[in-house]
């Protein structure tokens, strides 16, 4: 039986995380920290209050002490470290959030579990999962190979520099002190949870509201996208297979131009309310409720400064080592996370106040 602290745990990813691995790890203790910022929603996590396994504190990664006393308190021997801030625009328009919690949360807690687990003693068995990004290797042409575990670091936003940051203490805690850490590096997530400043949640909240959809630059922005569960499949593999000390590219297998995914949201939305009456009636400012098209609502603005052209993940090396694949194919996973955001607006409509909802 496994006791994991989750950092994050009420973001998108942690959230789907936590769900995912009380469904499949019944018995084992999974304790939540987060700082509850404008990504945290503890209503994400609403439906495991009455679950004895499930527990949750509100605290921030940068204070050592709370951490140190969850470590001791809850007998943690897993760490899974989500908590980051994430969103490219917030991290242009004010960066020093981003070194605060993801550079130096991140050191916190690395200094924290060295403390409990190693100095200690009290867990010399222990795993560190720290999840990045595949953002931490820059941007990719047209015609390049994707990102492998070995690619060079080149990060060109300073949320990707915080995350490089990060991942570079994770491994020297590692060399340096023994820390048992591994790595996870993955492609754009997408699915239920999503706050809704995020490309795909923006798109079809927006499409309810008949708001403008804002496309940066020319809109061929490419990225490979996981489902967000898949992606959790994926960090179970690397936690109970992975070899310490190793990095693992957890991706999709799926790149999407950003402007064909607008257009597929764009349709498949309309899709669903044209065949449903009492769609219409729930959402009665959508473009299909006013005899309008979606595709219509397409804007396109200034890109973005520094936007990287391509992301694209290799994950040859967790298929091969892991035996990970992809459950979802992009297909069954947009129609799942389209049919959740229509059928759980009083989850996402009290956060379009708190969203930066700018462009994709």
């Amino acid at each position: 039986m496994k006791k994991l602290l989750v950092t994050g745990g009420a973001g998108f990813i942690g959230a789907n995380f936590v769900h995912y691995w009380l469904h499949t790890y019944p018995g084992d203790n999974v304790l939540v920290l987060d700082a509850l910022t404008y990504a945290g929603n503890v209503a994400s996590l609403d439906d495991l209050g009455a679950n004895p396994d499930f527990q949750f504190v509100q605290g921030d990664i940068t204070n050592q002490p709370l951490v140190e006393q969850l470590l001791r308190d809850h007998k943690i021997d897993t760490i899974v470290h989500f908590a980051a801030e994430s969103h490219v625009d917030r991290s242009i328009s004010g960066p020093d959030v981003f070194i605060e919690t993801n550079i130096i949360g991140t050191h916190n807690l690395l200094k924290a579990a060295r403390q409990v687990w190693i100095d200690e003693g009290m867990a010399p068995e222990h795993r560190f999962h720290h999840v990045s990004t595949d953002e931490v290797y820059g941007d990719l042409g047209p015609n390049d190979p994707a990102f492998c575990e070995t690619t060079q670091y080149a990060p060109n936003s300073p949320y990707s520099a915080s995350k490089a940051a990060s991942d570079h203490l994770v491994r020297a805690y590692l060399h340096t002190f023994g820390l048992q850490v591994t790595t996870s590096n993955c492609s754009n997530n997408y699915g239920p949870y999503h706050f809704p400043e995020k490309l795909i949640p923006l798109i079809i909240t927006n499409i309810l509201n008949s708001q403008p959809l804002p496309i940066y630059g020319d809109g061929q922005q490419i990225r490979d996208w996981l489902y967000v569960d898949d992606h959790a499949r994926g960090i179970d593999k690397v936690i109970r297979s992975g070899v310490v000390g190793e990095t693992y590219n957890i991706g999709g297998i799926n790149e999407w131009a950003n402007i064909d995914i607008v257009n597929l949201l764009c349709a498949e939305v309309d899709k669903r309310l044209n065949e449903s009456e009492l769609l219409q009636q729930r959402f009665p400012n959508s473009p299909v409720a006013k005899g309008r098209r979606s595709i219509d609502l397409i804007k396109y603005v200034e890109d973005r400064r520094g936007h990287d052209r391509r992301y694209a993940i290799n994950p040859d090396k967790a298929n091969a080592e892991l035996n990970y694949q992809p459950v979802e194919t992009f297909e069954t996973g947009i129609a799942k996370t389209i049919d959740w955001y229509l059928d759980n607006a009083q989850w996402w409509e009290p956060l379009r106040n708190t969203a930066q909802l700018k462009a994709a």
